[in-house]
């Protein structure tokens, strides 16, 4: 099965302490390098969620971000610190019994008792049930992203596919060609003998005419590209990891195209073979795309 490694998910869920936000974008990459950003209260999470999503995808570069909303003003509660209090007005007496009475030092304002670090606070929220629902989302947004990665192969795989029709049809059209043009190698060798005007071994020119006739022959090429497309649409339906099998694939299907070109003594089958090389480049641009 073919699976792009090009994908976006987001998910969020709500908690009584705010809303709690995932994303997951990927792309092409050689192999799976993930990247996670999340809150200072979620950081024992990393690797948990790192090896989860190692299990789910297996190449592309992969950016996560986690994001904490707080909820409204109106529904966080603030606890005071009654013990450090009691400390701190101690402490405030203390400093009373010295500090003469009725002078500016002496006055204290009850805000400024009140911003004195950790009297009061926020009250703690159950980071439990965050870390439960951080699990929970991260495994909703991968789900969302691999459907989506699917589905982005299928449509690759289509392309694909379309692409070999082409080079099968390229492939057919020059092997049809090949007894004529086997005919033309053969009459312009007679022809160039005429213009010597020179009488030669019948025997050793057949043999002569039968090496020309081998080195140009470009039917082993096409053989190949045969092969070769069996091979794409074989590894196209498996349901193994395709990418780095094509790509493979894809340098091979370009060096058959070159020799045949190269070899070519044709209007027709270079014209083929040009025509071969743009549905090869094509189907390779289409090849990094997918995991």
């Amino acid at each position: 099965m073919i699976t792009s490694m090009t994908g976006f998910a987001r998910r969020e869920i709500t908690l009584s302490s705010g809303t709690l936000v995932c994303e997951l974008r990927s792309v092409n990459h050689r192999f799976l390098e993930a990247a996670l950003r999340l809150p200072e209260d979620l950081r024992g999470l990393e690797s948990e969620l790192r090896a989860k999503l190692q299990r789910e995808v297996r190449r592309g570069k992969v950016d996560g971000t986690f994001t904490w909303r707080a909820a409204a003003q109106a529904d966080r509660k603030l606890e005071l610190d009654t013990s450090l209090l009691t400390q701190l007005g101690a402490r405030l007496a203390d400093a009373a019994a010295v500090v003469p009475a009725g002078s500016a030092q002496s006055q204290v304002d009850l805000m400024d008792v009140l911003r004195f670090p950790g009297v009061l606070r926020e009250a703690a929220q159950d980071n439990d049930a965050l870390l439960a629902a951080a699990r929970t989302l991260f495994e909703a947004t991968v789900i969302d992203l691999c459907a989506m990665r699917r589905n982005e192969g299928e449509r690759l795989a289509a392309v694909l596919l379309q692409r070999c029709d082409g080079i099968t049809s390229l492939v057919a059209r020059v092997r049809a060609r090949l007894p004529e043009v086997h005919a033309l190698i053969r009459a312009r060798f007679d022809e160039r003998l005429g213009e010597l005007r020179a009488t030669l071994d019948p025997a050793r020119l057949e043999q002569e005419i039968a090496l020309q006739l081998q080195k140009l022959d470009v039917a082993e090429e096409l053989d190949r590209l045969d092969g070769h497309l069996i091979e794409t649409r074989r590894i196209i339906d498996s349901p193994e990891a395709a990418g780095r099998r094509l790509d493979f694939l894809m340098q091979e299907f370009n060096r058959e195209s070159n020799t045949l070109s190269s070899k070519s003594q044709d209007l027709d089958t270079t014209r083929a073979a040009v025509d071969m090389k743009v549905l090869i480049e094509q189907l390779r641009e289409q090849v990094q795309n997918i995991e």
